[in-house]
């Protein structure tokens, strides 16, 4: 001490050597505790000697937390009393640190044991606060999770029950429009989600034993290739069945029944299903989720039942995801989160969970944010998306088809003119559109519409089924009549012909050009100016309707993204494209890769990035003039 530089350095030397000399000297005196109150004692005065420490380190506060913890894990016969003694010593030193893994056990056990008691909303409340506004990653501190967990559960138990759990929510929002806690909303999901896991998860772990997906899908016919029974038993209704199952003849299988101390899953099967899946056997790869759990009259229907306990916590985080999605700030991560569908299979195939989980996806549907609503869609190609879970025929699907009609029009608004979306429910859902469109559902009838109008209906007799369908009630028929209106209208203007080149007048709106191009016949149109007008992405409805047409202008208009991925679908011909000085970015003018016949095309001005720019030069093999000046990619 008398060699530090300086009286700093050595005043730290000082304090850092009376720190640890007391940090011995109480790890000693807990180690061995003869009376609690004793020991209560010195927890305290452990406690005021961090709190007052002049040293700043987060072992300060740390080191008496794990003595604390070790002492508690050490010694399990302390009454109840004695508990909450401890807990409400400590309480200082959790308010800017993490409780250790063994003393989360044991804020555990106490939230398990004594839910209503006040140190719960007392000294946990704001420990949970602080480990859902800073925690950063539950993998590594699952304990914290846990306890979080616990905590909820507990405050679920009191007497208001859940309006003390939205009370919490609430708090941890705030009061304004917009959660200051960026970590808040992705930590509470997390524990819903674990929470909602650890429900099936006595089913989960003895998957092995009971029927999986592919079992369900192909009747359960390699029974006896299934690992010894252990937790979950196997229990069939006769000693014959298997000799049933071998035998593919039988006019009906018998049920199997799969049960555990706290699940309770039945598989019902029949002969038609078994016939319609055999061809599969062969195949060794994972069926696709939802096909499994598909809910119709050929494939095979799945209950669980879940204890009272496990029910209770259920409901509880279910409705907590609700809680959430009622928050409009929320709303977009909750949906990016849910999108992948992270839940077992097991609670997919639980009709109380989809349903109580209906609300959630509710809510989403009746987002227009583009970046809510488009997670009913897939993450990716080829896995299926909350769409596909709760539209008719899936296993979600508890109505007549209304949520399924009202994902289908919120995502009109962003991709419903895309000809793959229609393809999609032409080749999957063509039957429910039908059936809805049957019933004087406005927006399956527009589909419907759509679905001719675009060509996306090759078989002549579904076509004339589709027809029928709309004839059949009000709307359709009027709808239907517009249609054929449109139809003829462009078949006049192809024969009549027309002029060859349209100049609008400046400051033109989509209006005019809508009212101009109704007026006559444009079939012969080869080059349209748009130049230094008011049009928009709106106006790209009639310039699809332009069957010659190969030059267009939209220099200097407010024409965007969306019209610019509908032209691409549509006038393939195009030859020369001058997009100068307008709002498209890369997202559009990447659809420009499918327009092969583009030989001039003018992004001056643009949001054009060097990437996309260079992959339009590799899939458009015609294109000889580019003007990309004042862009990313000069």
């Amino acid at each position: 001490l008398l060699q530090a530089a300086n009286s700093y350095l050595r005043d730290q030397w000082f304090h850092s050597l009376q720190w640890k000399k007391k940090i011995y000297k109480y790890k000693k005196v807990l180690s061995n505790p003869s009376r609690w109150e004793v020991v209560l004692k010195e927890i305290r005065t452990l406690v005021d000697m961090a709190l007052t420490s002049p040293l700043q380190d987060d072992s300060i506060h740390q080191a008496p937390l794990e003595i604390v913890s070790k002492l508690l894990s050490e010694n399990n016969n302390l009454t109840t009393h004695d508990h909450e003694s401890i807990i409400v010593a400590i309480a200082p030193l959790l308010e800017n640190n993490h409780p250790p893994p063994d003393l989360c056990e044991f804020f555990c056990k106490h939230c398990r044991e004594r839910p209503r008691s006040m140190v719960v909303i007392e000294v946990f409340t704001p420990v949970v606060q602080r480990i859902l506004k800073h925690n950063m990653d539950f993998g590594k501190c699952p304990r914290l999770r846990l306890f979080t967990q616990e905590y909820i559960l507990a405050l679920n138990e009191l007497n208001a029950g859940m309006e003390v759990v939205k009370k919490f929510i609430h708090s941890m929002h705030g009061p304004t429009g917009q959660c200051p806690h960026p970590r808040v909303l992705p930590n509470l999901v997390a524990v819903c989600l674990a929470a909602i896991y650890s429900c099936y998860e006595e089913f989960i772990n003895s998957r092995d034993n009971s029927p999986s997906l592919k079992e369900i899908r192909n009747g359960c016919q390699q029974q006896c290739d299934r690992k010894p029974n252990l937790p979950l038993r196997l229990l069939h209704t006769s000693p014959d069945l298997v000799s049933q199952e071998a035998t593919l003849t039988e006019s009906r299988l018998k049920p199997v029944i799969v049960t555990s101390n706290e699940i309770h899953v039945e598989v019902e099967r029949n002969n038609t299903a078994n016939q319609k899946m055999t061809a599969n056997v062969g195949n060794d790869s994972e069926p696709n989720l939802i096909d499994c759990l598909m809910v119709s009259p050929t494939c095979s229907t799945m209950s669980i039942e879940l204890s009272a306990q496990a029910d209770r916590i259920l409901g509880c985080y279910v409705e907590i995801l609700k809680m959430l999605s009622d928050y409009d700030d929320w709303r977009p991560a909750l949906a990016s989160l849910l999108q992948p569908i992270p839940f077992p299979k097991e609670a997919l195939a639980h009709e109380k969970f989809t349903k109580e989980l209906k609300y959630v996806i509710q809510r989403f549907a009746e987002d227009p944010r583009q970046e809510v609503h488009s997670c009913l869609l897939s993450v990716r190609a080829g896995k299926d998306g909350w769409f596909q879970l709760y539209s008719p025929g899936g296993v979600a699907c508890d109505d007549d088809g209304e949520l399924f009609a009202s994902m289908v029009h919120i995502l009109m608004g962003s991709c419903y003119k895309t000809k793959k979306f229609l393809l999609s429910l032409a080749e999957n859902k063509l039957g429910p559109c039908m059936l809805l469109a049957l019933r004087g559902n406005q927006t399956m009838v527009e589909i419907l519409c759509l679905m001719l109008e675009y060509n996306i209906i090759d078989n002549n007799d579904t076509q004339l089924q589709i027809i029928s369908t709309l004839e059949s009630t009000d709307v359709g028929k009027r709808m239907y009549e517009q249609l054929c209106d449109r139809q003829r209208e462009l078949k006049e203007l192809q024969r009549k012909g027309g002029p060859t080149r349209l100049t609008l007048p400046s400051k033109s709106t989509d209006a005019d050009l809508a009212r101009l191009l109704s007026s006559g016949s444009f079939g012969n149109l080869e080059n349209l100016s748009l130049a230094f007008t008011n049009v928009t992405s709106a106006c790209a409805e009639h310039l699809i309707k332009l069957p010659s047409l190969k030059q267009l202008n939209l220099w200097s208009t407010q024409f965007g993204d969306a019209g610019l991925r509908l032209l691409s679908e549509h006038l393939t011909m195009l030859q020369v494209l001058n997009l100068c000085e307008t709002p498209v970015t890369d997202a559009g003018l990447v659809a420009l890769s499918s327009m092969k016949s583009l030989c001039s095309l003018n992004m001056n001005s643009t949001k054009l990035s060097a990437d996309t720019y260079e992959d339009l030069k590799a899939k458009l093999p015609n294109l000889k003039e580019v003007d990309v000046r004042y862009t990313e990619a000069w």
